[in-house]
């Protein structure tokens, strides 16, 4: 980390390097911290609206037909979305000459497409049915087209925020290294507090109260309080958005004179972007990748085992199959709040705990350990959960000792999440400057790091979970494994 810093601090500008054209920028001198932290609150509203996609929609989509192993799939916008709609955000933020700033008018793109895209998940339901959906059908045709459209504008909506958001604390910061990871810290810090927001909306039961107009023939309760969620959802990322780009100015960039006539294709900039890529970026991205692939099968099914494995519900079952699972659903809400009550709390302190312990890759190695070992003991859970009801009845629900152990497993695993929202967005910040690289596409091409192991989950978790007789506990060990790979990794060969 040292001589990445060094070389951070000794950059007067920014270059964004490509085989034919260059994009410079001066960063003059850091901006202050209120405008990066107001700057970074927009991750509130990003994180209310994606944690309602994790704790609720998972669970939702299977309520409207969709059968378990094939539940994951509905997921691949996001890869996909975000194999494309980030780079690409990233690469055209870099050069955009708006009069508003480079950053802003997409900031506020995403933003608007997060509104239309909650208003198409929360009505998806009373749209099906207005298109021929009937009441009394296990599976609701149209309403599954309406939320999936929903989904991938919401996933599009948010790979067009997230890029610019952090490319514009980038800019903010300035070249400063301590200032960047700082910046990385308070986007970590508030996507906390948009997660417990929304993980508390989504474990509140009776939210639809507030909107009554939100339960109609073909949206019951648990459909209006997803509704009710994702109103609130928009009201507050559109207020932090008009808010913080107000206040925050975004300086008009204007392209070199001698520059302005050399265009390079967006591809070819991309494919330059890997071969100019030096060897510390290319081990973030294994250690990046690694550490998803391990993230990916508990945050999408999270809630389902708590609903499945932990409660031994069923969402496709009778009466009480599924009221025992649609609360486990909504405990596993409260597990992921609790999980981001640890989040915003580790994120306040991962700078000085990474001085501590000698620099960012010791933390990120050490904590990828105890997401192996967090992962690892849901296995443990769930047969605890097994066994109670195979003495107290099929229907028996858990005790509070197995709910204690799977909350407090939701609370632990804050602890590595806050390292991974942070740190490796710091060191591609830190890394780029000093290598000359453009902050926008190099967010862009970390994101291919997250987004691949998305869709190899996606596509491969239900099936893999079929095979090994259903559930999720084959992706949760799986993941396990990735976790522990990523953390030696990381202690070896990060620079």
């Amino acid at each position: 980390m040292s001589s990445l810093q060094a070389a951070k601090s000794e950059a007067a500008l920014e270059t964004q390097s490509s085989s034919c054209s260059t994009v410079v920028v001066h960063t003059g001198e850091p901006s202050p911290l209120r405008k990066i932290i107001s700057v970074s609150s927009i991750a509130a509203g990003i994180q209310f609206g994606w944690a309602l996609q994790l704790s609720l929609l998972t669970p939702y989509v299977q309520l409207l037909g969709i059968p378990h192993k094939w539940a994951s799939l509905i997921w691949l916008c996001g890869p996909i979305s975000g194999m494309l709609v980030q780079p690409t955000v990233g690469y055209y933020s870099d050069r955009c000459t708006s009069r508003f700033g480079r950053r802003r008018p997409f900031i506020v793109s995403g933003a608007v497409l997060v509104a239309v895209a909650g208003l198409l998940i929360g009505y998806a339901a009373d749209l099906g049915q207005l298109a021929g959906d009937r009441l009394d059908e296990a599976v609701k045709v149209r309403a599954i087209w309406f939320f999936a459209l929903g989904f991938w504008i919401l996933d599009v909506a948010n790979n067009t925020l997230q890029g610019p958001c952090r490319a514009f604390l980038a800019d903010l910061a300035a070249g400063d290294a301590r200032k960047t990871r700082t910046a990385n810290a308070f986007f970590s810090f508030f996507m906390a507090v948009g997660n417990v927001l929304g993980y508390a909306a989504g474990s509140y039961t009776n939210l639809h109260k507030m909107f009554p107009f939100t339960m109609t023939k073909a949206c019951d309760v648990y459909c209006a309080n997803l509704k009710s969620c994702f109103f609130l959802s928009i009201v507050l990322l559109l207020l932090l958005t008009v808010v913080s780009l107000y206040y925050v100015k975004d300086k008009q960039w204007s392209p070199e004179k001698e520059d302005s006539d050399v265009k390079t294709p967006f591809f070819g900039e991309i494919l330059g972007a890997f071969k100019v890529m030096e060897r510390p970026m290319w081990m973030l991205i294994i250690v990046t990748a690694l550490n998803w692939i391990a993230w990916f099968p508990f945050l999408l099914f999270d809630t389902d085992w708590m609903g499945r494995e932990v409660y031994g519900g069923d969402s496709a079952g009778t009466e009480i199959p599924k009221r025992l699972y649609n609360q486990g659903v909504h405990v596993g809400a409260l597990g992921l709040m609790l999980n981001a009550i640890v989040l915003g709390i580790m994120s306040l302190g991962v700078e000085w705990i990474s001085r501590k312990m000698g620099g960012a890759k010791r933390l990120w190695g050490v904590v990828n350990f105890i997401l192996a070992v967090c992962l690892g003991m849901t296995v443990l859970v769930s047969k605890l959960a097994d066994d109670h009801r195979r003495t107290a009845g099929e229907f028996a629900g858990p005790t509070d000792g197995i709910r204690a152990g799977a909350l407090t497993l939701f609370a632990i695993l804050g602890i590595p999440l806050a390292v991974t929202f942070s740190i490796p967005f710091a060191l591609a910040s830190i890394i780029s400057s000093s290598s000359g690289a453009g902050q926008g596409l190099s967010l862009g091409v970390l994101n291919l790091a997250i987004v691949i192991p998305q869709l190899v989950v996606s596509l491969g978790a239900g099936p893999f979970d079929s095979f090994f007789g259903g559930g999720n506990l084959p992706g949760f060990v799986v993941g396990a494994i990735a976790a522990a790979i990523s953390g030696v990794v990381a202690l070896t060969v990060l620079p």
